[in-house]
């Protein structure tokens, strides 16, 4: 069984979501396949079909949720430390084009968000990062093509 790398804040999240797709959307959709039953036909009954569909994509998202908290190993990101680029570290690097800075937290692909500053330790970003220093330059291949960026700050917080 693959080990499942996540920091405290994101298992808290999976958690928190766990519980409540268990307690609160599960039942939720019973109820609406219990009314939409109540209408008669189920063949043509567009809310029934609707609110099984919901089912099947709730239960799904908990049988996954399940499996990556089973494998999930907790790495406590406050009590890392160093200069080389590593899980949990929070890099600053600046846009050698465009000298736009980004800022991007390595996390487990459980709890990714790159809106929010979070990429998965598997995406092409962080295998470009991963065991570079302050003052290195990484080429990134993303979707809208090659983009060059000069590390400027490392930091485990």
């Amino acid at each position: 069984m693959e080990r499942l790398p996540i920091t405290s804040a994101g298992l808290v999240a999976l958690e928190a979501e766990f519980q409540r797709r268990q307690q609160i959307e599960r039942p939720r959709i019973v109820q609406a396949i219990a009314e939409a039953r109540a209408h008669g036909d189920l063949s043509e009954n567009a809310e029934y079909h609707s609110a099984k569909e919901a089912q099947s994509h709730n239960e799904g998202r908990i049988v996954e949720i399940e499996d990556m908290l089973q494998r999930a190993e907790v790495i406590d990101v406050s009590k890392l430390s160093g200069t080389t680029i590593k899980f949990g570290a929070t890099v600053t690097m600046i846009d050698e084009d465009t000298e736009a800075k980004k800022v991007f937290q390595i996390v487990g692909e459980a709890e990714a968000d790159v809106k929010a500053g979070k990429v998965s330790v598997a995406s092409p970003t962080a295998r470009a990062l991963i065991g570079k220093t302050v003052g290195d330059t990484v080429e990134v291949n993303t979707p809208g093509g090659g983009k060059s960026y000069e590390i400027v700050k490392v930091e485990f917080k």
